[in-house]
């Protein structure tokens, strides 16, 4: 059922084959998705309802949902399970707190001085996924962020269902967060809306959150218009592990991810063939238990892989050529793979650190980069909810000293108006004199 590699014995074009992944749609999905996109930019409120009847996710009537339909579901829902999004939300807020940026400022030298100042953007949408896999941990993890960057304004998009609800929990997380701006949209359409708005939707300055296919494409059409946080693929995991590790731990990490979606990735990392064996084992053995088998028997026979490394060093630097959304490292000195590894989303170190926990509960985010967007992207956080300005702030003095710089350097480059506007200032008619 699932795929078994020997590391030592594929060549460099195999390598690179197996490594080669994307977090973008395939182009089909690309150009659909940029005209439904379009649709929505020139027709507005009209031409949303029209994608929301054909593709789905809408409603009959306003996409906004009301105070009192926020209201009513957040009282429907188990007193004990607003306790758990509680501390959720907690939790991402003490991370977050930690995170704020602060704003510097540098004297390069007497007269010369260059300052960066961070400011929250003013307005953001944020993406949650609804309709048949409702994910109120989503909407917790992009809106905490932005609270806590003080963004003023904070639109969330949520598909409605196939009999036009959105379910309570997600709504119920909306009220516990005291959002009030909820629309029942999704796919593509809501994209377009929340970057260029329509008569009833304000534009937002940036689109957070992972979506389908169609949502990435969508948010990749709008990127020239309105910043987005990244391309959102199939979930992936990567399990290094060796003798040390316990093979039941070890497999119920796999399916945990591979639960997400038949597309997801799921890889265990070892140098140990008996680690290996022992694993799969007791994967089939736990799976055959799970109410989404069908989903985690797709995902392991058309993403799962065994990769047995000839030795560590070999397996940590193939996870790190990977870079892999979630990594958990089972390994007897599991430091060597944190510090090792540095292209990974979301780190589990240790038998105790179970991924399940960074979706939910640790306060670690759990919008991360996919597709080997690892390797020079972050976890969403919150200072993807502002921008940074350079100011610089020179005296008479401090630009007589950086006068031959740029006399030398605007002269080669053969612009006559950068030295010019320079120089004018040390006139004699000049007005700074």
């Amino acid at each position: 059922m699932i795929r078994r590699l020997d590391l030592a014995s594929i060549d460099d074009a195999d390598r690179r084959a197996l490594l080669s992944r994307s977090a973008v749609p395939e182009s089909d999905v690309l150009s659909h998705a940029a005209a439904i996109v379009e649709d929505v930019r020139r027709g507005g409120d009209t031409a949303l309802a029209q994608a929301g009847s054909t593709f789905g996710g809408g409603r009959a009537g306003p996409a906004r949902v009301t105070a009192e339909e926020i209201t009513a579901a957040a009282k429907r829902v188990d007193s004990e399970l607003v306790a758990a999004l509680r501390d959720a939300a907690y939790n991402v807020a003490a991370v977050c707190r930690e995170q704020r940026p602060t704003d510097g400022c540098v004297e390069v030298r007497p007269g010369v001085e260059v300052a960066r100042y961070w400011t929250p953007l003013r307005r953001v949408g944020c993406y949650v996924p609804g309709g048949a896999a409702p994910l109120p941990s989503t909407l917790i993890m992009t809106v905490v962020p932005a609270q806590v960057a003080g963004v003023a304004s904070i639109a969330v998009a949520t598909p409605a269902r196939f009999d036009g609800t959105i379910a309570d929990v997600i709504l119920a997380a909306a009220a516990l967060l005291g959002i009030g701006e909820v629309y029942a949209m999704g796919g593509a359409q809501a994209i377009a809306a929340l970057a260029y708005g329509t008569e009833t939707i304000a534009p937002v300055a940036k689109i957070v959150g992972p979506g389908n296919a169609w949502v990435t494409a969508a948010k990749l059409a709008v990127a020239g218009s309105c910043a987005i946080d990244m391309p959102a693929g199939p979930s992936e995991a990567l399990v290094l592990a060796d003798a040390s590790a316990d093979p039941v731990f070890v497999a119920a990490d796999l399916l945990a991810q591979a639960e997400h979606g038949p597309d997801s990735s799921v890889l265990l990392v070892t140098a140990d063939s008996a680690v290996a064996d022992r694993v799969v084992a007791e994967a089939m053995r736990q799976m055959e238990k799970l109410s989404r088998r069908d989903v985690v028997e797709q995902a392991l026979a058309g993403h799962g892989l065994v990769a047995v490394a000839p030795d560590l060093e070999s397996a940590l630097a193939f996870a790190d050529a990977y870079a892999p959304e979630h990594l958990t490292i089972h390994l007897a000195d599991p430091e060597i793979a944190v510090e090792r590894v540095t292209s990974a989303g979301s780190v589990f170190v240790g038998a105790w650190a179970p991924e399940p926990v960074g979706d939910y509960a640790s306060g670690a985010n759990h919008v991360l980069p996919t597709g080997g967007l690892a390797r020079s992207t972050g976890p969403l956080s919150v200072e993807d909810f502002g921008s940074w300005r350079q100011v610089q702030r020179l005296t008479r003095e401090g630009l007589a000293a950086l006068r031959p710089v740029v006399r030398q350097i605007a002269t080669a480059e053969g612009l006559d108006a950068h030295l010019a506007a320079v120089e004018v200032r040390f006139d004699d008619k000049g007005a700074g004199q």
